[in-house]
């Protein structure tokens, strides 16, 4: 029974829809097609010198590992505003975001990931509450064993190769790598 006042609950069931060629949840009461997307991470490789900020994962997963400044884009951000937002809440950084360095497709967790090749403005960061420590790390001295995701070894790598590069397409996954751990 409806209560005055208040919305009629939707009955949803999974079908594939006319004109569509996989299993949806669509309302059975008006036909709307509740559509599941891969869920969007921005983040950076931040440098202040020859030297790149990484933080100490302070949650799951992988908490104790090596990650760069990065999380979900929120709902009406911009990738470049979430960048920079995830770079305050993990590291109190402040960015100057120079170009988008990669585009990782992860399907396995339904992630598209935009990772941006940016300098601190300043060398004055603190871990946020999602941080154990963080650090600037020469590139001789990363963690690499101790690095969280895949998708972060390809950025460092990917940021590597073009260092030195004022204009570069965006790299994508390597060859045959998913980020499957």
């Amino acid at each position: 029974m409806e209560t005055p006042g208040q919305p009629k609950e939707q009955s949803f069931e999974q079908r594939i829809p006319d004109g569509d060629d996989r299993l949806r949840r669509v309302c059975s009461d008006c036909g709307f097609v509740d559509y599941e997307n891969p869920k969007v991470v921005v983040g950076a490789v931040a440098t202040w010198g020859d030297k790149i900020l990484l933080c100490r994962r302070a949650i799951e997963p992988r908490v104790g590992y090596w990650t760069l400044p990065a999380g979900y884009l929120e709902v009406q951000e911009s990738a470049i505003d979430g960048a920079c937002r995830e770079a305050w809440e993990e590291a109190r950084a402040k960015l100057d975001i120079d170009q988008l360095l990669a585009v990782y497709a992860i399907p396995r967790i339904s992630q598209i990931q935009l990772i941006y090749r940016a300098r601190l403005v300043s060398p004055d960061v603190s871990a946020g509450p999602e941080t154990q420590e963080l650090d600037l790390f020469a590139w001789d001295d990363i963690p690499w064993n101790d690095i969280a995701f895949p998708s972060v070894h390809w950025a460092l790598n990917d940021f590597y190769a073009v260092r030195d590069l004022t204009s570069f397409a965006p790299r994508s996954n390597p060859i045959g790598e998913t980020g499957d751990m």
